[in-house]
């Protein structure tokens, strides 16, 4: 499985996720492409075996994922503070990936019935999704 984790602002998000991927499934690589390298250098921190930053990296790992994890904001063009152009929005969203988006109730978007989930709730379901794919 080729699991990509796309992050934007600081990356704490993808840190966390990437952190606990590599718990339950070290076997497993996983690359990761922050939309600016902070958000990159926190999510190699992490255990990503692979990082790149920017537009390009998020339109070409797309293409070969087969799980696309991130904020809910990596389908929205100009989301995440205007981080997610809209090439990186309709690369993920063309992605033959199995697309797991984290509700965030920040940058304009909101999911409702998530609200109060802890980030730490939402990266608990991420990972038994992604147990799901992998069995």
């Amino acid at each position: 499985m080729n699991i990509l984790v796309i992050d934007a602002q600081g990356g704490g998000l993808g840190k966390q996720v990437i952190s606990e991927l590599k718990k339950h499934f070290p076997e497993q690589s996983i690359i990761a492409v922050g939309t600016n390298s902070a958000a990159t250098q926190n999510m190699l921190k992490a255990g990503a075996d692979e990082a790149a930053t920017g537009e390009n990296p998020v339109i070409v790992c797309s293409k070969n994922a087969d799980i696309i994890i991130g904020p809910i904001g990596i389908v929205i063009a100009d989301s995440m503070l205007g981080e997610i152009t809209a090439a990186m929005a309709a690369a993920v969203g063309k992605s033959r990936a199995k697309r797991i988006l984290i509700p965030m109730e920040n940058c304009d978007n909101c999911v409702v019935g998530t609200r109060g989930m802890s980030v730490t709730a939402k990266t608990a379901e991420v990972i038994k999704e992604v147990a799901a794919l992998i069995s």
